[in-house]
């Protein structure tokens, strides 16, 4: 059985006007998600703004996360290329009993298959005790995860090498391995991974989708007939139009105005954008406020 399956969120961290952290409402927002149907959440992923957001910052939400009631449900995102940094971030989340992490390889740099192995060879040395889910994303680190990369390092280290999250899609259909959590980062891909025997999914949009990406869920394993497939993808397809974070944060807005901060430089989408992008998700008969409803 996989350790990680199920509908995660690739939760979104809220900002305050001048920029820090609000930490209280980046947890309420996501034991909100949890509450609406997903399994758990991603803290401090790509859609977290991680790589934005400071050490010190991420640290005090640590502490005040370990006395959330969903504890048990979080998978602890690092966001950051230094090595000796995301080792002793490592550290002091599992001070607070965190367990599950998801790892990029740094950004920037070139770099092979047996240079990502030492990366986190590295980083297991230093904690064996952690489980990793390895976060593949061409699109943001610059290195795409092989398929052969993956078997080494769950060979290596299947204790630790718990998953991968596959936002470059080269790997859920290829993949076979026990014991091992394979989770596609988009709805569109949700339906067919299942299908192929992929554990869920992680991903931006279900910071809106949760009840439709969990409904798809259990039907599947429920063996019933799968009627809101299409309209989950339809709406993950509506947020790919623009820079997701941009337009989750421009959807949330609607209903709280601290969501139209973001860390430079990213941006919100402009009034042209946010009206068109909810108009589309009306046409589909998406609205904000049962999302907003917990």
């Amino acid at each position: 059985m996989s350790k990680i399956n199920g509908i995660y969120a690739a939760s979104m961290s809220v900002i305050n006007n001048d920029l820090t952290l609000n930490v209280e409402k980046t947890i309420q927002h996501a034991e909100m998600i949890i509450d609406q149907g997903c399994h758990g959440a991603a803290i401090f992923g790509s859609t977290g703004q991680a790589q934005l957001i400071s050490v010190a910052e991420k640290i005090n939400l640590f502490n005040q996360l370990s006395t959330s009631k969903y504890k048990e449900k979080y998978i602890i995102g690092t966001g950051l290329n230094s090595l000796g940094e995301t080792i002793n971030l490592m550290s002091v989340a599992r001070s607070l009993n965190f367990k599950k992490f998801l790892i990029m390889p740094p950004a920037f740099y070139k770099y092979t298959d047996s240079n990502v192995i030492n990366f986190y060879s590295k980083i297991i040395d230093a904690y064996p005790e952690s489980e990793i889910v390895l976060y593949n994303f061409e699109k943001l680190c610059g290195y795409k995860f092989s398929v052969e990369c993956v078997h080494e390092l769950v060979k290596r280290f299947p204790k630790q090498i718990i998953g991968v999250k596959d936002s470059s899609y080269n790997l859920f259909e290829n993949l076979e391995l026990d014991n091992f959590s394979i989770l596609p980062g988009s709805e569109s891909k949700l339906l067919k991974g299942l299908e192929l025997g992929c554990s869920g999914i992680i991903t931006a949009t279900c910071n809106v989708t949760s009840a439709l990406a969990r409904k798809v869920y259990d039907d599947f394993f429920d063996k019933k007939e799968q009627i809101v497939n299409q309209k989950l993808c339809d709406v993950r397809n509506t947020f790919e139009k623009y820079n997701l974070i941009s337009g989750l944060h421009a959807y949330y807005s609607k209903n709280d105005l601290i969501y139209k901060n973001v860390l430079p430089p990213l941006s919100i989408l402009n009034s042209n954008e946010e009206k068109e992008l909810i108009n589309n998700l009306e046409k589909l008969n998406f609205s904000i406020k049962p999302i907003m409803a917990a």
